[in-house]
């Protein structure tokens, strides 16, 4: 018996080994005005991808791919697990149409059920929730039956789904999580040699708390160690930190031999003023110096998986302006949309980091301090506003009860005025709720004030 894991353990070995030293990225299309897939096929070629994650199993570019040598993560769609995980043909029908027309001359390596259906606010005794394990199983079943045997099933995480992450070694999933559905995702993975997927954004964890966590670790700077003091395990990166914290989540289940992937990981390169350290300099670094680790000749691993293979898929390959949320949201490429790079990258880790240009100054390595507004963006064609004004002054009878006629704000009348204060006085008034300033791209923050004084434009100070 003791054999086992050490079976399991190189079988798995075996299976990943082809990905060693092969960097992966996000090829996301949120966006209006990116590349086409043939163009971007060619770009991905050109600087040597390794591997692309999709976030579905689009035909032409599963087409496009057949005869590279790049390994493809394909993904269900949410949409599709129900259907999937209540009947055994459905999984099969959706192997048929988006597997095999395309296996195995495009070189598919991972189908993943379901993006971040796991997730901190996610209903336990829901549907999706309970039809992903057998989708899961659904979809290995029909690859199986079908002869393809080298194609892996799992599902992407966020790192949400761990409750206590520092040290790694006391960290857990949440309660509801690991009663319900991750005992039976995990044993899933553990059977069928599977991988677990984890996005894991090491920005997103400094940016929270900048004053504690050091950039320097969070970047692989290496001038930094952390101790945990539960298990002696010595940390020099924020990444390895996260990582850790998984998988001691998932020992704590009783898995031991369970290895993780990256969906998702990267740096923005912009950001609204709030949102610190969103730069080039410190995009460029974190990027670079995670190819340099992923790509090492002798797979580094982490502290508590040392000298493993992690696959790694970095967010993403362009700037997508279609995507919503905070401004760090449409600006996480490593291209710009005419194919240039925002900065330069060797995504076979050949290039050493002393050979790279210099590169611009960072400037917003610390939090910004004092007012901010909420204002029209420049670029707005303000025929998009009315709608977007109506629907923020509907939610309430204090939002724009500044801009009825003869109150303070009413004047001028325009709709740029208008939807810039309303814009404001929301953010303002529910920002503590989680509201951002970007009314689906329409709004950006400012820290000049957009009534010139005229009245008073509500603010938020940070």
């Amino acid at each position: 018996m003791a054999l086992l894991p050490l079976l399991f353990s190189s079988l798995l070995v075996v299976s990943l080994a082809e990905m060693s030293g092969k960097i992966g990225v996000n090829y996301g299309r949120e966006g209006d005005n990116l590349p086409s897939p043939y163009e971007s096929i060619q770009i991905m070629k050109s600087i040597k991808v390794g591997q692309i994650k999709l976030n579905d199993s689009n035909p032409e570019i599963l087409t496009l791919l057949s005869g590279t040598k790049i390994h493809v993560a394909v993904t269900v769609p949410n949409d599709d697990i129900i259907r999937i995980g209540s009947n055994d043909s459905m999984a099969d029908q959706w192997v048929r149409n988006n597997i095999l027309p395309h296996y195995p001359d495009t070189m598919i390596r991972f189908v993943l059920v379901g993006d971040r259906v796991v997730n901190s606010n996610m209903d336990v005794n829901g549907t999706m929730e309970q039809s992903l394990v057998p989708a899961m199983r659904g979809i290995k079943s029909a690859l199986t039956a079908h002869g393809v045997k080298n194609v892996k099933v799992s599902t992407t995480l966020g790192m949400d789904v761990v409750q206590t992450r520092f040290p790694p070694s006391n960290s857990t999933f949440q309660s509801d999580i690991s009663d319900s559905v991750m005992p039976k995702l995990l044993k899933f993975v553990n059977g069928t040699k599977s991988v677990v997927f984890v996005d894991v954004y090491p920005y997103f964890a400094w940016s929270a708390n900048p004053t504690n966590i050091s950039l320097d670790f969070a970047l692989f700077g290496g001038n930094i160690t952390h101790t945990d003091p539960g298990s002696g395990l010595v940390y020099t990166n924020l990444l390895d930190q996260l990582l850790d914290s998984v998988t001691f989540a998932i020992e704590k289940l009783g898995f031991r031999n369970i290895r993780l992937a990256i969906s998702r990981t990267g740096w923005p390169t912009a950001g609204d003023i709030d949102q610190v350290g969103a730069n080039i300099y410190n995009a460029a670094t974190y990027n670079r110096n995670l190819i340099q680790k992923m790509t090492s000749k002798q797979p580094l691993g982490t502290p508590k998986s040392p000298s493993l293979i992690i696959p790694t898929f970095i967010s993403s390959l362009y700037d997508e302006n279609r995507k919503i949320g905070p401004e760090t949201e449409r600006h996480w490429g490593m291209l710009h949309t005419n194919g240039t790079p925002v900065y330069e990258i060797d995504l076979t880790g050949n290039r050493k980091i002393s050979e790279y240009k210099p590169l611009p100054p960072a400037v917003n390595n610390v939090p910004y301090k004092g007012k901010l507004w909420c204002e029209v963006a420049p670029w707005v064609n303000e025929m998009s506003l009315p709608a977007a004004l109506s629907n923020v002054c509907s939610i309430d009878n204090e939002t724009c009860a500044a801009l009825a006629p003869g109150k303070d704000c009413y004047e001028p009348v325009s709709v740029v005025w208008h939807a810039s204060y309303a814009f404001s006085s929301y953010w303002a008034k529910f920002r503590s709720q989680g509201a951002i300033c970007s009314f689906n791209g329409l709004a950006r923050e400012t820290t000049v004030d957009p009534s010139r004084g005229r009245c008073n434009f509500p603010s938020v100070t940070v």
